[in-house]
C-alpha cells in the first residue's frame, strides 16, 4: 500500500511539474508576442490589389491571401494556418475588414495565432507577392 502511495505521489508532482512549465514556457511565448510590433496601414492609399503574405512565430504559421478593392480590404482568405491549439484565432480576419485596421483585439485564448495571422496580413499589403 506504501508503495502504491509513494507511486502516486510521485506521478502527481511529476504532472505538477510539467504543467507549471507549460505555463511558464506559454507566458514567455506570449509576452515575445505582445512584443513584436504591428506597423499601421493606410489601406485608403493603396490601389487595387491582391497580395500573398505569411508569417512564423514558432510553432504557428499563416499565409494569407488579402484582396484590396476601392481603397479598403474586401477579403482576406486564410490560405494556411498551422495553430497548435490557436484556430480560434481565424476569425480576426473579420475583425481586420470590419475596422479596416489591423489595431484589433487579439482573440482571447489565441494571442499567438493572431498575432501570427496579422502579421501575415501586414507582410502581404507591405510587401506580398502579387498574386498570379
Amino acid at each position: 500500500m506504501q508503495k502504491v502511495r509513494k507511486k502516486i505521489i510521485w506521478i502527481m508532482g511529476s504532472l505538477l511539474v510539467i504543467f507549471l512549465l507549460g505555463k511558464i514556457i506559454m507566458a514567455y511565448m506570449i509576452q515575445n508576442v505582445n512584443d513584436i510590433p504591428l506597423y499601421p496601414v493606410d489601406f485608403t492609399t493603396m490601389e487595387d490589389q491582391e497580395k500573398i503574405g505569411e508569417y512564423a512565430i514558432a510553432p504557428v504559421y499563416a499565409k494569407v491571401r488579402v484582396t484590396i478593392c476601392d481603397h479598403s480590404i474586401t477579403q482576406i482568405i486564410l490560405l494556411e494556418h498551422d495553430n497548435g491549439l490557436g484556430s480560434a484565432a481565424e476569425a480576426i480576419v473579420n475583425d481586420v475588414i470590419r475596422e479596416q485596421s489591423l489595431e484589433v483585439d487579439a482573440i482571447s485564448g489565441a494571442t499567438v495565432s493572431s498575432k501570427c495571422i496579422l502579421k501575415a496580413i501586414e507582410n502581404a499589403v507591405i510587401k506580398g507577392e502579387e498574386e498570379k
